[in-house]
């Protein structure tokens, strides 16, 4: 577990809390035909380009999903046009096809250009004048194995069954009786010791609504 100020993103610990998970033998998963990868699972504050790559890179199976792409202008999206990184294209879906141009940034940018301007999709596309442009991320690769993962049934499956039970323990943590809501103390270390006290207290909770006693053999859910 780890805080942050209110104003930082979620992935900006991430590493953090895999090393937490790493060094107390939390239990692994088996995802997506990986054996033995740790499976960090998250809202799509985890799904940008760069952290996939990162968390990918280093072993591990992120469970996050990459949010829509979406045109603010109404036309086709950009998961309609082909994005072919080993080719180094995009093709549209009138089937034009254009050489992906490297920026200083990393990615790159395909231009249509006058190829937009007798095209009979072209209402259905974009209304600059200069044709329609599409950017190709700096981590255009992670992007699009995320987006396939996440349309395989059984990565749906699992997302389905442990997401729900972690936003509802976070809402049990956060309701106003324990004050989650808000910092109780001042610094980052002191706001930390009293998150931890109030997650074991909710966990030991859980615990006794399950029965957990102690016996001959130790500690065991009845």
């Amino acid at each position: 577990m780890s805080i942050t100020a209110g104003n930082a993103a979620d992935r900006d610990v991430v590493d953090e809390l895999i090393a937490a998970d790493t060094t107390g033998a939390v239990a692994e998963q088996v995802v997506a035909g990986q054996v033995g990868a740790l499976t960090v699972m998250g809202d799509s504050a985890y799904a940008d380009g760069k952290t996939l790559d990162r968390l990918t890179a280093a072993g591990h199976v992120v469970m996050a999903k990459v949010p829509p792409v979406r045109n603010t202008t109404g036309g086709f999206a950009k998961d309609a046009f082909t994005i072919d990184l080993s080719a180094g294209t995009v093709t549209c879906p009138a089937a034009h096809s254009v050489p992906i141009v490297p920026v200083a940034a990393g990615g790159g940018r395909a231009t249509f250009g006058k190829l937009c301007s007798a095209c009979p999709l072209r209402a259905q596309c974009t209304k600059a004048k200069a044709g329609r442009v599409v950017a190709v991320h700096p981590h255009e690769l992670a992007l699009q194995k995320a987006r396939v993962a996440q349309k395989d049934p059984a990565w749906q499956e699992v997302y389905r069954a442990t997401r729900p039970k972690v936003e509802r323990k976070i809402s049990h943590l956060t309701r106003r009786p324990w004050g989650g809501r808000r910092a109780r103390c001042r610094g980052s270390e002191r706001n930390l010791t009293d998150l931890l006290t109030r997650a074991g207290v909710v966990n030991l909770a859980n615990l006794a609504r399950k029965g957990l006693r102690f016996g001959p053999t130790g500690w065991a859910i009845a």
